[in-house]
């Protein structure tokens, strides 16, 4: 049986990891990160997102180089990069979907990719700061196909403390 992992204390003990060991991550773990990414919610159930994924050293060099120098991408084993798919989502939702729900597609689907990969005990980090057509050239993506985040996967390299977060009344604003 597996362990189950309280969801709160997921979400409170997650932490931005840019530093990663040399130990390479289980087949099975990436499967697991990768499902649930593809049971991440989207408009319309049409995953207007691809999910391009880096093991070789040559392009997770070009993806650090992308995202300005960011070289911890070059230390995790996997790196996951989610892209917004137009076109998928244009026929049903027009300017919006192109625009809007793709976006939001890739980014949920990015979320639970990164949940999931914490659950299991491996390190993430968002990596949102890159040139689009660098990273886009990089994976091979086909034109059209807009890179929305890169997920870098492995095992932590460090242990950060947590940081500071806005409190729930700055945050939330209740309607009349």
């Amino acid at each position: 049986m597996e362990a189950v992992v309280d969801f709160f204390d997921l979400a409170r003990d997650r932490r931005s990891i840019r530093a990663f060991r040399e130990i390479p991550i289980e087949p099975e773990q990436l499967e697991r990160v990768l499902e649930a990414a593809n049971r991440a919610p989207s408009a319309g159930n049409l995953q207007a997102y691809q999910i391009y994924l880096a093991k070789s050293d040559s392009t997770r060099a070009q993806l650090a180089q992308a995202a300005g120098a960011q070289d911890f991408l070059t230390q995790a084993p996997v790196v996951l990069v989610f892209c917004a798919d137009p076109k998928r989502s244009t026929p049903r939702y027009g300017r919006r979907g192109a625009e809007l729900y793709c976006v939001q597609d890739a980014t949920i689907a990015c979320t639970f990719a990164m949940l999931a990969a914490t659950a299991l005990g491996l390190g993430t980090v968002w990596v949102g700061a890159f040139d689009a057509e660098s990273v886009r050239s990089a994976i091979n993506a086909p034109e059209g196909v807009v890179p929305v985040a890169i997920l870098p996967i492995g095992h932590a390299g460090e242990t950060p403390l947590p940081t500071r977060r806005r409190s729930s009344r700055d945050l939330v604003h209740e309607t009349r």
